[in-house]
């Protein structure tokens, strides 16, 4: 779907959404967008959002990873502001049905455990990986995950392991972990766990057609912009 982070959901581009959880989040000092698209950075502007510099073209690719985008951002702060945050909150567009409440209760549990890296939002899985599969080059199927008795795959549903799905809501994560480790996680994550009601991830027009859905007829608390 051409240029979705402008296109709009519920009356605001869909970057609004964004930009609005961090706004209204009690424990974010700053919010600030990163992008190559001076549309877009004009919409983060009117919406409250920092634009101090355009993304490079070279992190600007349909194939970019997050980290080097992150990195380039809190390089840029220190090296022009002075300014060196503990923490990072990253707010991806393409996920804008969050509760309330959800940014800080990331924060939150990241700074209740010293220990940890980050944080990342997840829901239950819809389908539970112990019953997925490979295709081999020969066309035989093999498991994806084995357990103890190497059938998983035959086990009822009820007694597998519950698993979770990364959401792209919300991830918290310290400075010295995208500088120092570089990843965007760590070794050590927490989870922040959410109602699967939200877990909407905008990648084609279906995806909109759904959050609009929700946006006038769901029930949910939900983060609004303002503009």
């Amino acid at each position: 779907m051409s240029r979705k982070n402008v296109r709009l959901l519920g009356g605001h581009p869909l970057v609004a959404y964004s930009i609005a959880a961090g706004l209204q989040a009690r424990q974010v000092e700053r919010v600030l967008v990163s992008t190559d698209d001076e549309e877009i950075a004009q919409i983060a502007r009117r919406y409250g959002a920092e634009v101090p510099f355009l993304r490079p073209e070279a992190l600007a690719q349909d194939d970019t990873p997050d980290l080097p985008v992150f990195q380039h951002a809190l390089q840029w702060l220190e090296q022009e502001e002075g300014y060196r945050p503990e923490i990072v909150v990253q707010l991806r567009p393409t996920s804008p049905l969050r509760p309330p409440e959800c940014v800080d209760r990331g924060i939150d549990i990241l700074r209740a455990h010293p220990e940890a890296d980050s944080v990342r939002a997840v829901v239950v899985s819809g389908q539970n990986p112990y019953k997925m599969w490979r295709i081999s080059p020969d066309g035989r199927l093999v498991p994806l995950l084995k357990d103890a008795d190497g059938e998983a795959y035959n086990t009822p549903r009820q007694l597998l392991p519950p698993t979770y799905w990364q959401t792209g809501h919300l991830d918290v994560v310290r400075t010295a972990t995208l500088r120092e480790k570089n990843s965007m996680t760590g070794d050590i994550v927490f989870s922040l766990l959410m109602e699967p009601v939200y877990a909407i991830d905008i990648d084609g027009p279906l995806d909109h057609d759904r959050a609009e859905q929700l946006l006038q007829h769901g029930s949910m608390a939900l983060v609004q912009p303002r503009s």
